[in-house]
């Protein structure tokens, strides 16, 4: 009978070994980079791959979560075509919001310098996975401004 009936400490560790395996498993989950094949929206050209302006270019990008909808602002600076530098000015309307925007703010730099605009493919920065559909939207609307 012993054998049948586990301790709860028991039953909880297993259940957070069980956890954080998943949670593991799902953060280190690579996702493909995006091919030249022009699929998403650069500016118009042969092979989809977009022509920038260099500069500084600045956008709001929105996005839904379980509260509502949030915003973050995106701050691009460009160097043939890929990214140079990023700054977010995160805008939070609660403290779970301002947790993930900080969060995907204080990682986003060591993402994506040096990448190519067209080429940026974020899903998930430092554990923040809603707060990416914003910096895509943003990044959409960038790309939009500084096309040629």
């Amino acid at each position: 009978m012993t054998d049948a009936v586990q301790p709860a400490s028991r039953r909880w560790a297993l259940a957070g070994l069980a956890a954080a395996s998943l949670l593991s498993s799902a953060a280190c989950a690579a996702t493909p980079p995006a091919s030249g094949g022009g699929n998403d929206g650069g500016p118009a050209g042969g092979n989809g791959a977009g022509s920038y302006a260099d500069g500084t270019y600045t956008a709001t990008g929105s996005y839904q979560t379980p509260g509502g909808e949030e915003s973050i602002g995106v701050t691009v600076t460009l160097e043939s075509g890929a990214v140079a530098d990023v700054q977010m000015e995160p805008m939070p309307s609660n403290p779970t919001t301002e947790l993930y925007q900080g969060k995907f703010s204080s990682g986003i730099k060591d993402e994506i310098v040096g990448t190519p605009i067209d080429e940026l493919d974020v899903s998930r920065v430092s554990g923040s996975s809603l707060t990416s559909g914003g910096f895509r939207d943003a990044i959409e609307q960038i790309k939009g401004d500084a096309g040629q």
